[in-house]
């Protein structure tokens, strides 16, 4: 059993390799060819600036296979021996699922930093200073260590108390997903973002007046403060229920005309409309049916192979080791489903909008690939495997309109932001 999950992630660690190193190559030659959607300049450097990230990508996924390698060879056990003689088998077992958590963070932290002030630094993207990541780094790693262990701590309680736990598991799990996803833009505007309503009236009753065509609810259209940590531009709707919020980035209002920015507001309403939020949990949802499914039934010769006790904390740390793998198959599948709704999405943004509603929707996806530097053409490989968008030429085609020249060897990839 041992040696097939060790099978299992070297593949999974290969194709992600190579995925990676197909993207590399096309790019390099791609960004020397006729510019699309960027001025060359521009082409160029967000050329450059997707090269880096994949090589950086690259470099993290080896790192992420030494260390499974070495949690499987001994880590566990030296987690299991430091943290063995607690009299509380509960607490226990929230230490050392913690530890494992814990130390995989801090091992991650240098690429968090090269990523922020080494790779966003030269190519324009950062606006945070040491002090700020290093303030947001703590408050992450407060509130990792304070609500993890309670799921932690919930996941073992269910685990020496009920037969069928890793069901029970499943549910508890995808109960609290439902709930950060219910509270995520509260409880980031209460320690990252400040976010403060609206102050353009016109603009505020315009977006009102949008949401009301679709019967979306919110609790309010907030602005955040993001460009003091990032110069891209970007929105998103939050919550779910009654907690709903539209928030704006205060560089997509800097950048964005009004009828771009309802343009934009127009496609999240068109997830709205067609219920992608919910299908999108049920997407993760089924994929953590099948990861509790799995853990939940593994042959206690595994624990024997690797030496150690076939305990809660043994089988969290396992799921949590194998979830990449997990996700990775399960990507190209939530990525077809997530391509399908993106279209169908820009369909009734531009639809929202009037008779322009297509061309201004296209204008506002241009300003967005080009404000944030998004390499506009990507390997199919890749797309297959990471897209959860459709190329952004893709879309520009689907809303007629003219992308320009592309050379035969130039394939359609995506505009890398949330929309």
């Amino acid at each position: 059993m041992l040696l097939t999950i060790m099978g299992v992630y070297t593949v999974y660690v290969l194709i992600s390799i190579y995925t990676s190193v197909m993207q590399i190559g096309y790019i390099d030659i791609a960004k020397r060819k006729t510019p699309i959607l960027l001025g060359a300049a521009d082409f160029l450097k967000a050329g450059n600036y997707a090269i880096a990230k994949e090589r950086m990508s690259i470099a993290n996924t080896i790192v992420d296979y030494l260390l499974f390698i070495a949690w499987l060879s001994f880590g566990i056990k030296a987690l299991e021996t430091n943290f063995y003689n607690f009299e509380s088998d509960a607490f226990k077992n929230v230490v050392i699922v913690m530890g494992f958590i814990l130390i995989n963070s801090l091992i991650s932290l240098p690429f968090s930093y090269y990523e922020k002030f080494v790779l966003d630094e030269k190519f324009g993207f950062n606006k945070s200073t040491l002090a700020q990541w290093i303030k947001d780094t703590l408050i992450s790693l407060v509130m990792t260590i304070i609500f993890g262990s309670l799921v932690v701590w919930g996941v073992y309680e269910i685990m020496t108390n009920f037969e069928l736990w890793w069901f029970w598991s499943f549910l508890f799990i995808f109960a609290v997903i439902v709930f950060i996803n219910m509270f995520y833009p509260t409880f980031r505007a209460m320690f990252f973002d400040k976010l403060t309503p609206l102050q353009d009236e016109a603009l505020d009753n315009e977006i009102k007046t949008l949401m009301d065509k679709t019967g979306f609810v919110s609790s309010g259209v907030y602005v955040s403060d993001a460009s003091k940590r990032d110069a891209r531009l970007n929105a998103y709707f939050g919550g779910l229920g009654k907690s709903k919020r539209v928030v704006l980035f205060d560089t997509l209002l800097e950048k964005l005309t009004t009828k771009e920015l309802l343009a934009v507001l127009g496609h999240e309403l068109g997830h709205f409309a067609h219920g992608d939020i919910y299908k999108n949990i049920a997407l993760v949802g089924g994929m953590l049916f099948v990861m509790f499914g799995i853990f939940g039934n593994l042959p206690k010769s595994l624990y024997m192979e690797l030496g150690i006790a076939n305990e809660p904390y043994a089988t969290m740390i396992l799921l949590l080791l194998f979830m990449p793998v997990l996700g990775f198959i399960m990507m190209p599948i939530m990525g077809i489903v997530s391509r399908h709704n993106e279209y169908e999405a820009d369909k009734m943004g531009s639809e929202l909008g009037g008779p322009a509603g297509a061309i201004e929707l296209a204008n506002a996806l241009k300003k967005l690939v080009t404000e944030n530097k998004s390499f506009p053409l990507s390997h199919p490989v890749y797309i297959f495997f990471h897209y959860t968008h459709p190329p952004v030429i893709e879309r520009l085609k689907e809303l007629g309109v003219d992308v320009g020249y592309m050379d035969d060897e130039a394939l359609e990839g995506q505009c890398n932001i949330d929309i």
